[in-house]
């Protein structure tokens, strides 16, 4: 069989696409990449929450699965939205990388001050560890990021340390605890997504690492109950059963949080519905604040 893998263009997708053709053709698969482009990947210049969250990302690749053009993509498996389009299936999901996000900084950390995120749950948890500090919009590809950093536009971004790593990336600062620092669910794991074609699913299922499928489901599961949207801070990790996932408010001054086992995706269900039921004020609150800024 030779399989049509579908990518955005960005450096980091190709480099996770060309892991996965890689891996496919060690499994004796031929397999050739085709690049489209998403509309996450045209405006660059506002928040991804104003402009329908992570799952920008992924609409166009889902709509040439179906249509044809492709027989699979590969995201970053945390840019895929909870609800997905009849007739696609997640055929696989490879090893997890590291989940942790990575604060980068060009001089020391604790002359730190000003920080480039486009993401709410990293600004409320870093303005929870300090409130003091200035946390600014920052979009655009790691290089981009990086660029920015360097030209002195902010005194640090934050990254996720996978991505560092698949692009053979190594710049000063440190990794920021999973536990602390709760990171957004399936982070660090690639994920491929195909029509629901029994034969092509089977093909890809060579790539499946079943314990990160486990875990990447279970935090799926709780973010499916938490609901949410692109607009409240939520972090969400699992490792082998054991679950942390917190919602916090805009400013990172109040935090609703569960750290527990769980062995089964009705008990990861039922985590979400109580972290839910606890902080639907806060998810409340950042909706309504944000649609109004907007």
């Amino acid at each position: 069989m030779h399989i049509r893998v579908g990518t955005r263009g960005s450096k980091l997708a190709l480099a996770q696409t060309d892991r996965v053709i890689r891996e496919l053709e060690e499994h004796g698969v031929k397999a050739e990449r085709i690049i489209l482009t998403t509309k996450g990947d045209t405006i660059t210049g506002v928040p991804l929450h104003e402009i329908g969250g992570q799952g920008v990302f992924v609409r166009a690749l889902d709509d040439a699965i179906l249509s044809g053009e492709i027989d699979c993509a590969v995201h970053s498996m945390k840019d895929i939205p909870a609800f997905r389009p009849l007739g696609l299936f997640t055929a696989a999901v490879l090893k997890r990388d590291s989940p942790a996000d990575y604060i980068a900084y060009s001089s020391t950390l604790q002359e730190v001050r000003v920080i480039g995120t486009s993401s709410t749950r990293r600004r409320a948890q870093l303005l929870r560890s300090n409130p003091d500090l200035v946390i600014r919009d920052l979009r655009g590809n790691v290089d981009t990021r990086i660029r920015k950093l360097n030209a002195g536009e902010f005194d640090a971004i934050i990254l996720a340390e996978a991505g560092l790593a698949r692009l053979s990336l190594q710049i000063p600062g440190e990794q920021l605890s999973p536990e602390k620092y709760v990171p957004s669910p399936n982070q660090g794991t690639i994920a491929v997504v195909s029509r629901a074609d029994p034969s092509l699913m089977e093909v890809l299922s060579v790539l499946d690492d079943p314990r990160t499928r486990a875990d990447v489901a279970a935090e799926r599961a709780v973010m499916e109950q938490i609901g949410g949207g692109c607009f409240t801070p939520i972090g969400i990790y699992c490792e082998s059963g054991h679950l942390i996932a917190e919602v916090l408010s805009l400013d990172g001054r109040r935090t609703e949080r569960v750290d527990t086992v769980v062995d089964t995706i009705e008990k990861a269900r039922e985590q979400g519905r109580l972290l839910r039921d606890a902080a639907q004020d806060l998810i409340l609150e950042a909706h309504t604040k944000l649609k109004v800024s907007e």
